[in-house]
C-alpha cells in the first residue's frame, strides 16, 4: 500500500479548506509535523530493499531488519565538500536513512553558488557552508544529525578519520582529492596490517555536462595517485604568449591579471568576489581585446579566469552525486555489488556512461610503499628535480620540500611552504646535486601539499644524463 504523502496533499487540502481558513491553518500545521517526523512507514520503501535478496545483491549481504538499523544508527558517513555535489549528496543520504553524517567544507557561501547549491539561501551568503547545510538537513530531515566541520581536510588526523565506515567526496580540488586518499591510504595499510576493518572512498567529479565516479578502498584497489595522468594538468599561458602575440580572450585577461594590475595596483591582492576589482580586470581586458581584434571577453569569462572557476551544471551534480550516494548504500549494507570501479557520464550530446576498472598500480606514488626511482645527472640542479616533480604527469605536485641524510646529518635542502627556510634554502636550487653532496643511490625524502605523508625518492645519478 502507498504511503501517505503531504507534500502532494497539501495544495488540494488549501483549496478544500478555502472558505475554513482557521481549520486550515490546524491541518497544514499538522500536516508540517507529519512530515518533519519520523511517521510509520517513512523508510517502508528503503526497509523493502533491505529485507529480501535479489540477483544482483552481494554474496555477504544477509538480508533482514538488522540491514537498516546499521545503516540508521550505526553507519558514520564523512561528505567532504558541501558545494554542488555536496549538498546533493547530504541531500541523498539523509533521505536514504543515514542519521550519523559529518561534513567538511572550509568555504564560504558566495552569490554565485546559489543557481545550483540549493541548500543555500540568499541570506546565507558569506556563511560556513558546512554550517548552513548541516542545519537545514537537521531541520528537514527529523532525527538526522548531520555534524559540521568548518574546516581544511589537512586540521585533522588519522583519530578523526578512523572514525567512520565510509567517506565520500565531492570536491574541486586534484590537490585535496588526492590528500585524503594518501591519508586513507595510510590508515588502510595499518587496518590490514592488524586485520581491521579498511575504510573506503567514493569520489565524484563534474565538469560542465561530465562527470565520473570512483569507488575505492585505497591501499587495495586503485587509487587517485594509481591513475594520476588521467588528471590534465591545469592549463596555463605562457607569458611571452599573454604579453606579446595573444590570440584567445583568456590571454586578454591573464595579461591584465598577471602584468598590469601588479604593475598599477601592486599594494591589493585581487579578489575575485569583489565587483570592483572584476570590472576593473574586464574593462582593461577588453581594451587589449580591440587593440588586438581579439572576440569574447565577457564579465563571466573574466571572473572564471580570476578564480580559475570550474563549469559547473546542476542538472550533472544531480546525477553523479546520486550515483555517489548508492555506491554508499551499496557498501553500506551488501544488498547490490559496488561499482568496479570506476564510471564516467557524458550528456554533450545524448546521454552516455561507461563503466570500467582502473588497475592499481604497482610503483604507484601513494599505494605502493617504495622508494621511487629517480634519474638525473651530477651535473643537474636542484632546480631541475623541483621541477620534474612538479611538472611530470606521474607526480604534479605543487611546493616539494626535499630533505636528505648527508655525511649523516638531515639537511634541508629546500623549502617553499616556510618563507624564512625557503629564503635560507633557496640558493640551493642553483647549485648542482654534485655541489649539494648528492652521490648515486641517495634517498630523499618530499613533502608536499597533495600528500599527508612524506614520499621516498631514490636517486639515480649518471655522470652525463643520457640523451
Amino acid at each position: 500500500m502507498n504511503t501517505l504523502n503531504p507534500e502532494d496533499s497539501l495544495h488540494s487540502l488549501r483549496i478544500f479548506y478555502l472558505n475554513e481558513p482557521e481549520r486550515l491553518v490546524g491541518i497544514i500545521n499538522l500536516f508540517n509535523s507529519y512530515r518533519n517526523m519520523d511517521y510509520p512507514d517513512r523508510w517502508n520503501e528503503v526497509e523493502k530493499i533491505l529485507e529480501r535478496t535479489g540477483p544482483f545483491a552481494s554474496e555477504e549481504f544477509s538480508p533482514g531488519p538488522q540491514v537498516f538499523d546499521f545503516v540508521r544508527n550505526v553507519c558514520n558517513v564523512l561528505v567532504v565538500g558541501a558545494g554542488g555535489l555536496g549538498c546533493e549528496l547530504l541531500k541523498n543520504l539523509a533521505l536514504m536513512g543515514f542519521k550519523n553524517i559529518d561534513v567538511i567544507d572550509m568555504d564560504t557561501i558566495e552569490v554565485s553558488n546559489l543557481n545550483r547549491q540549493f541548500l543555500f539561501r540568499a541570506s546565507d551568503v558569506g556563511k560556513p557552508k558546512a554550517e548552513v547545510a548541516a542545519a537545514l538537513i537537521n531541520k528537514r530531515v527529523e532525527g538526522c544529525n548531520v555534524v559540521p566541520h568548518f574546516n581544511k581536510i589537512q586540521d585533522f588526523d588519522e583519530s578523526f578519520y578512523k572514525k567512520f565506515h565510509i567517506i565520500v567526496c565531492g570536491l574541486d580540488s586534484i590537490v585535496a582529492r588526492r590528500w585524503i586518499n594518501g591519508m586513507l591510504v595510510g590508515i588502510n595499510f595499518e587496518e590490514s596490517e592488524q586485520d581491521g576493518s579498511l575504510i573506503p572512498m567514493i569520489d565524484g567529479g563534474t565538469e560542465g555536462f561530465k562527470g565520473n565516479v570512483r569507488m575505492m578502498v585505497p591501499a587495495v584497489t586503485a587509487c587517485i595517485d594509481c591513475t594520476l595522468d588521467l588528471y590534465p594538468p591545469q592549463v596555463t599561458f605562457p607569458l611571452c604568449t599573454i604579453a606579446q602575440t595573444p590570440r584567445l580572450p583568456e590571454h586578454c585577461i591573464e595579461y591584465v591579471k598577471v602584468l598590469l594590475w601588479p604593475k598599477e595596483r601592486p599594494d591589493t591582492a585581487i579578489d575575485g568576489d569583489d565587483p570592483d576589482h572584476v570590472r576593473w580586470i574586464f574593462d582593461r581586458a577588453c581594451e587589449r581585446a580591440a587593440e588586438y581584434n581579439i572576440p569574447g571577453v565577457t564579465y563571466r569569462l573574466t571572473q572564471g579566469v580570476i578564480k580559475n572557476i570550474i563549469p559547473a551544471v546542476a542538472s550533472t551534480n544531480a546525477v553523479i552525486a546520486a550515483a555517489c550516494a548508492i555506491e554508499v548504500f551499496k557498501l553500506a549494507t551488501s544488498a547490490y555489488v559496488p561499482l568496479n570501479n570506476y564510471m564516467v557520464f557524458n550528456d554533450v550530446d545524448g546521454i552516455y556512461t561507461y563503466t570500467f576498472e582502473a588497475e592499481k598500480k604497482e610503483d604507484c606514488l601513494a599505494c605502493s610503499q617504495k622508494a621511487h626511482p629517480l634519474t638525473f645527472s651530477e651535473t643537474d640542479k636542484l632546480q631541475d628535480v623541483v621541477n620534474f616533480l612538479m611538472e611530470n604527469a606521474n607526480f604534479q605536485m605543487k611546493s616539494p620540500g626535499l630533505t636528505a641524510s648527508i655525511d649523516g646529518k638531515n639537511k634541508t635542502l629546500y623549502m617553499q611552504s616556510i618563507t624564512s627556510i625557503e629564503e635560507a634554502t633557496r640558493p640551493n636550487l642553483k647549485k648542482t646535486l654534485k655541489e649539494l653532496g648528492i652521490v648515486d643511490g641517495q634517498e630523499i625524502v618530499v613533502a608536499d601539499s597533495t600528500t599527508p605523508s612524506s614520499l621516498i625518492f631514490k636517486l639515480n645519478l649518471t655522470s652525463k644524463m643520457e640523451s
